[in-house]
């Protein structure tokens, strides 16, 4: 009686491990096939970007008759005018007008003689749209003889013109979106971009001359690429081509670290007032907000112009990380004064808009959400009515590496479970049968021992 139970026992669990063999494959079987494979980025050429309804009243109106324009604190677009017709103008498009004294023109006539003065590094200057002048910084490095000289030329160019010193001093931010490391310094990846045959990292120009080796580790063992071409001084931009050619998974993602990234869905132009955030692999996420457009930066290596102006913190190694708001690009970090512990501080960006066109190549994007291929994103309009404090990065990145090994098992849609039934009946057939034999072993030599007794 006893040993029919047993054979009825093992009988039972072969039954079942064969049975969990066979719910095992078909585990796997449908996890791979319903698992599709990670999508391809896309390239998105932004030349068409929207840049919401501020920027095409201006140009529609004229410089003569407009001075900029912003997001208020409803989220709405401000436009600012010289005169009533067009305010008028302003209000029949659904933006609200303020009227200025002061023109764009008078204003990039300031800017211009600025510019047209003996260099002072430690300097720099935009138009402030919201108060209708134009302001220039001096950092802590500039001297009371090159301040007293800059400050004549300031009035000489008008009475709108307004100086302001400044703690810490302007730097660009060598030392992200993730570490780039070579012999110039550190700096941090800003986007992933395509030439249509090759793709490459877009950063900021002043972290290496063409020629530069760029690794993701300080022993010099992973190497990312090669700087190929860029502008600085003047501009602020450069390209790293990958190692292999190309960027690899997630190219339209941009780490915002812990393991998160953020999906890159198209690209534009900031506008004054709108939230925006930054990365680097200093610092780590960040956000501000823009306070001027087209910045001219006096660093210490060089004058670099039509910059964006942010109160955005930023510190060494921060260099050439990822600007971005609501999943569209903006720009690049270029540097600025003060720091993210205490300070706070300036922070100046290189349009991305700008690099993409002199470099001739396309941003790569991350595909839509449950799609194969993307439409690329314009610019949010400005018109949409939302404050600028609701924007938020863009939506995060899904399948990147931010996931442990026990939630990749434990996933339903992942090949794991299947795996582990397969094996669970592995063991079990391979205990039956071990089980088996050492019973027949034992009864051989019962069997024997009576024989030969």
């Amino acid at each position: 009686m006893r040993h029919a139970r047993r054979r009825v026992v093992r009988r039972v669990t072969r039954l079942a491990a064969v049975g969990g063999l066979l719910l095992g494959a078909t585990m796997v079987t449908r996890a791979v096939a319903g698992e599709p494979p990670a999508p391809d980025p896309v390239p998105y050429a932004g030349a068409q970007e929207d840049t919401g309804p501020g920027s095409a009243l201006v140009a529609r109106l004229g410089a003569s008759r407009t001075a900029g324009s912003w997001l208020g604190e409803d989220g709405r677009t401000v436009v600012a005018v010289t005169d009533a017709k067009a305010a008028a103008e302003v209000r029949e498009a659904g933006a609200d007008p303020k009227t200025v004294r002061h023109s764009m023109r008078d204003l990039k006539s300031a800017t211009k003689a600025l510019g047209s003065a003996p260099r002072v590094p430690g300097t720099a200057w935009a138009v402030d749209y919201r108060s209708n002048e134009v302001v220039v910084r001096g950092d802590s490095t500039v001297s009371a003889d090159d301040w007293s000289d800059l400050t004549r030329v300031a009035k000489g160019a008008g009475g709108f013109v307004r100086m302001e010193r400044t703690e810490g001093a302007f730097t660009t931010r060598i030392n992200g979106g993730a570490p780039l490391l070579s012999t110039a310094g550190r700096c941090s990846a800003g986007f992933n971009v395509t030439d249509g045959k090759r793709e490459f990292i877009l950063t900021a120009g002043h972290c290496g001359p063409d020629g530069s080796v760029w690794f993701a580790d300080d022993g010099g063992r992973e190497k990312v690429g090669t700087t190929v071409g860029g502008s600085f001084p003047g501009d602020d931009y450069s390209l790293i081509e990958y190692d292999g050619g190309r960027a690899g998974d997630g190219a339209g993602v941009v780490s915002v670290g812990n393991g998160q990234g953020v999906r890159i869905t198209g690209v534009g132009d900031p506008t004054v007032g709108q939230r925006v955030f930054r990365s680097g692999s200093t610092s780590g996420l960040r956000d501000g907000e823009v306070t001027a457009l087209n910045a001219t930066v006096n660093y210490p290596e060089g004058t670099v112009s039509g910059l964006i102006e942010t109160t955005v913190c930023a510190e060494p190694g921060d260099s050439g990380g990822p600007m971005f708001s609501e999943g569209i690009a903006l720009g690049v970090t270029s540097g600025g004064s003060g720091d993210c512990r205490q300070e706070g501080g300036t922070t100046f960006f290189q349009p991305v808009t700008k690099a993409l066109a002199q470099l001739k190549v396309d941003l790569l994007v991350a595909p839509a959400d449950g799609a194969g291929a993307a439409t690329a994103a314009p610019a949010p309009s400005a018109s949409a009515g939302a404050a600028p404090d609701a924007a938020s990065p863009g939506s995060p990145a899904t399948g990147i590496d931010a996931s442990t090994l026990l939630s990749r098992l434990a996933d339903p849609r992942n090949a794991g479970p299947g795996m582990l039934v397969i094996g669970g009946s592995l063991v079990a057939l391979v205990a039956t049968r071990w089980i088996r034999a050492e019973q027949d072993r034992k009864a051989y030599q019962r069997r024997y021992s009576a024989t030969w007794g």
